[in-house]
């Protein structure tokens, strides 16, 4: 019992650090460790992994937000669209076949994985346009940071509003209708799309998640998807950890966070992919 405790407390701090530096909570990492390497029912993996995201959320969130690092004005903008977008994928269950959306999504992730590459390989990680976005400016939704890595203050741009709005409601059906989670969508939309710094992408994402896991943690409670002896531990760790690396996101180049999200997006995307085709290569 104490040395599953203690492989919860490490399994969570691991997941913390990397949800907090990528923005796409801790899921995709708990989950296979959870089922293929303790042999957890995936049920309760899914319970644990929504946990994990709520608790990155709370931890990360809060340093952000002291820093002024993620875009409030941007995440409640498309909080709406996930909501909905989520809300009718949970009532298209049974109506639309799952393998279209997965094919889309997965193209669409490994579309951004390629046009981080290419932004990695410009260099150019704000966007500086002399006549700003015309919604963007009125919704107010362009913002400033502090980058720790630079010791600068970086004033950007957000453009392609309807853009990042349809692609996060896009991700909100999937989520609904898949039961998958969406901070890479998120970190897409805001990187890919709305031209953001990856920085406040990452962070901003870090908030939207903990919001929509939140609406579904009950249901998984009161369901019995989540195990205490589990849960509790690995939330402990993933808070820690979540401390831990929204601190290091804030001094590591963006670069450097560029080339860890890069195989992250193409793994799932081709898992997506994949899964559309009907062909499983990756479990």
């Amino acid at each position: 019992m104490v040395q599953t405790a203690l492989i919860m407390l490490g399994v969570g701090l691991f997941a913390g650090i990397a949800g907090a530096i990528l923005g796409i909570g801790g899921g995709m990492i708990i989950t296979p460790i959870l089922t293929l390497g303790m042999g957890l029912s995936i049920k309760y993996a899914i319970g644990a992994s929504i946990i994990a995201v709520i608790a990155t959320s709370s931890g990360s969130t809060i340093a952000y937000l002291r820093d002024n690092v993620l875009n409030l004005r941007v995440a409640m903008f498309l909080e709406i669209a996930t909501t909905i977008g989520a809300i009718i994928g949970a009532l298209m269950t049974g109506i639309l076949d799952p393998k279209y959306l997965y094919l889309l999504f997965g193209c669409l992730l490994v579309f951004s994985a390629w046009n981080m590459v290419r932004k990695l390989r410009r260099g150019q990680e704000v966007l500086k346009r002399v006549t700003p976005d015309r919604i963007a400016a009125k919704l107010k939704l362009n913002g400033s940071y502090f980058d720790k890595a630079e010791l600068r203050d970086v004033d950007y741009q957000v453009e392609n509003v309807p853009a990042g709005f349809a692609v996060m409601f896009g991700a909100g059906v999937a989520s609904g209708l898949l039961g998958i989670g969406s901070g890479a969508f998120k970190v897409m939309a805001m990187d890919t799309f709305m031209k953001m710094p990856l920085k406040p992408s990452s962070s901003t994402s870090n908030l939207m998640m903990g919001v929509t896991a939140a609406a579904s943690a009950t249901v998984y409670f009161f369901n019995g998807s989540i195990l205490p002896g589990i849960a509790v531990p690995m939330a402990l760790g993933i808070l820690v950890g979540a401390v831990i690396g929204s601190r290091i996101m804030q001094v590591l180049p963006a670069r450097w966070i560029r080339i860890v999200f890069i195989p992250v997006l193409l793994y799932i995307g081709l898992q997506m992919v994949f899964k559309g085709l009907g062909v499983q290569l990756f479990s």
